[in-house]
Parts: structure tokens; sequence; C-alpha cells
């Protein structure tokens, strides 16, 4: 089946679908970073701060949408001199994540500002094959946030 997965900008979903998202248990997991309950408030400085970093690098965080429906948001984050790629989709999304997945790193060969990727993932997730075949190469742990990590990088010249 083709999914005809689409990136917008995050401004664009309705903000009571990003509360719902970021409120549902299974989604919220493998998100250590995610200590407080998402309501409207918390939404719409999340939005603020992802529209900054468009302003700020000319990239930054997508709505994903599949079909015409959003299925999460992701895409790629400025850290220091590092572009992050995070992704965060809904329960019934997430057998799209390689397809997603793939779509943005084929931005990232595309993009000439973005030489690698790198992934930051929590040492609760313990599949790690997608980014195995990717291509990705484990660089180890690093502390983020007061968090532990497990930190991946692409090449993608």
């Amino acid at each position: 089946m083709k999914d005809n997965i689409t990136f917008a900008r995050l401004s664009e979903v309705e903000p009571s679908v990003l509360v719902a998202h970021m409120s549902d248990p299974r989604v919220t997991a493998h998100m250590p970073l995610l200590t407080a309950e998402w309501g409207l408030e918390t939404i719409a400085t999340f939005l603020d701060q992802k529209e900054q970093c468009w302003t700020r690098d000319g990239l930054g965080h997508w709505a994903i949408l599949s079909l015409g429906q959003y299925v999460g948001w992701g895409g790629f984050q400025k850290e220091g001199e590092e572009w992050d790629f995070g992704l965060v989709l809904t329960r019934d999304a997430f057998g799209l994540g390689r397809r997603i997945a793939k779509k943005a790193i084929d931005f990232a060969v595309a993009d000439p500002r973005i030489p690698f990727v790198t992934f930051l993932l929590p040492p609760s997730r313990k599949n790690l094959g997608a980014l195995a075949r990717l291509g990705a190469e484990p660089i180890g742990e690093i502390d983020y946030g007061g968090t532990t990590f497990l930190k991946f990088r692409l090449a993608t010249v």
C-alpha cells in the first residue's frame, strides 16, 4: 500500500491533536525527557520552540502526514554543529517509521547543509535494527538534559 507520506509545518496541525498524541502512554514510554503532562499551553510552547528552530536554522521538525492524515512529528533539529533526527509517531503509525525515516534521510542526503545525521535513543529502546539497516553507526552513550541516550551517526555524503 502506498502511504503518500508528506511533511507539513507543525503549526498546521490542530493543537488538540498534538495534545492527544503527546499524552498517549505508548508514545511517551520511550521519551525520558517528557516529564510533564501536555496541554494546550505546553503545545503552544512546543510549537513556538519548533518555529524558532525554523527561523534560526532554516529547518526543523515537521508534522508528518500519511494520506493527508497526521501520523506524528519529526525531522531535523540542529544541536550545536550536528543535525539530529527525531521521530515521534502516533500509536497507529508505528509501522510507518521506516518509510518516514527513509524519506527524511533522502531529504538530508539532498541538503548540502547536512553532511551527517545523528540519532539519540533512550537505552529503553532495545530494537535498534532499523538504525543498522539505515547504515547508522553507534557512537556511544551521551548525557542530554540529565538523561543518558544512545547516540548514532549516519553519513549523508
